[in-house]
């Protein structure tokens, strides 16, 4: 099992998630007002929250209850899932469904069947955005199907894979939302960047055998995502932005409280849809307004994917006379 998460997440952006660092305040910005404070904090309040202490997820013990042939089965699972999701998830992964699942993957691991992304970086995206961290949550589908392509993230791939149309189609609105943005160089379309500034890339699907798309898909992972999403409709209750583009996407969100979070549909980024409404959809802009104005300048997304760049709109440059405008009251015209 150690092997795998040794392999996993090769890179320098890939490394760093394995321990992810403390936000500081921006991690108190975006960690759900949990149900169970401690009695310090809510002394006083008059909460009935504040009665039932926080109980910490003790990931050996949990481990040690499971059976032998669970521990076999969930390995990947065990060593990967980032443990602020895995605390979450661990009654839907020890499901009859899930299970099952887990047999499939290894009936066709030992059938020769290649598939996609690698085992290890299957959970990446929970590596790189822990559950604390989701700011935005991107809905995918299913994973690129093709050699050096899927690495456990929605529309992301490793260099020097170079950027599917797709993702082209999102760098062009995002090109329109932020004049400055600019691609990756050499074509590229890792966006790791993103991740780990709090954007969860999820596929609902999170495996396809190679060279086959839509292969794995009704296997059991649409019911283990949706639980993901749905979790994070549940518990993130400050608010997030779910962006769902395409009808399968659409589907996806359709029970979110819209007054909790921003909902943000389109159609698909696809070369065959994004001329039907996607490039003119506004949505990498209007999700840091929201988060902006509901969470303040830390809760703006940094979109940017080249080094030494940035799309967040700086106080710094203000131009001078607006700064005036703010600090010095209005001086009376001359008679």
């Amino acid at each position: 099992m150690a092997s795998l998460k040794r392999k996993a997440d090769t890179g320098a952006a890939d490394a760093s998630a394995k321990k992810p660092k403390a936000n500081g305040s921006l991690t108190s910005f975006f960690t759900t007002i949990p149900k169970s404070t401690s009695a310090a904090a809510g002394s006083g309040s008059g909460s009935s929250a504040a009665a039932t202490p926080t109980v910490k997820f003790d990931k050996a013990k949990w481990v040690q209850g499971l059976t032998s042939e669970q521990k076999e089965l969930l390995a990947l699972e065990i060593e990967n899932l980032h443990e602020s999701w895995l605390s979450l998830l661990k009654d839907d992964i020890t499901s009859k469904d899930f299970l099952e699942l887990k047999r499939f993957l290894n009936r066709e691991t030992k059938a020769g069947k290649k598939w996609f992304p690698p085992a290890e970086d299957v959970y990446s995206w929970s590596r790189h955005t822990p559950f604390n961290n989701v700011k935005v949550v991107i809905i995918g589908q299913d994973p690129y199907h093709n050699v050096n392509q899927a690495h456990g993230m929605a529309f992301s791939v490793r260099p020097p894979t170079p950027a599917p149309p797709s993702l082209k189609n999102m760098y062009i609105a995002l090109k329109k939302d932020y004049p400055t943005f600019e691609p990756p160089p050499n074509r590229g379309g890792l966006l790791t960047p993103w991740a780990d500034r709090g954007v969860l890339m999820l596929n609902t699907c999170l495996t396809v055998r190679a060279h086959e798309a839509g292969s794995h898909s009704n296997r059991g992972w649409e019911k283990f995502t949706q639980k993901v999403i749905d979790l994070i409709a549940q518990k993130r209750s400050r608010g997030v932005v779910f962006m769902a583009w395409g009808t399968p996407a659409g589907k996806r969100v359709q029970k979110v409280d819209r007054k909790r979070h921003l909902v943000l549909q389109s159609v698909h980024p696809s070369p065959l849809s994004a001329s039907r409404g996607f490039f003119d959809c506004g949505h990498f802009k209007s999700a840091n307004e929201w988060l902006v104005q509901r969470y303040g300048d830390e809760g703006e997304i940094d979109w940017a994917l080249c080094p030494g760049h940035s799309t967040k709109v700086s106080k710094e440059t203000k131009k001078p006379a607006e700064e005036e405008a703010e600090t010095e009251p209005a001086k009376p015209k001359a008679k």
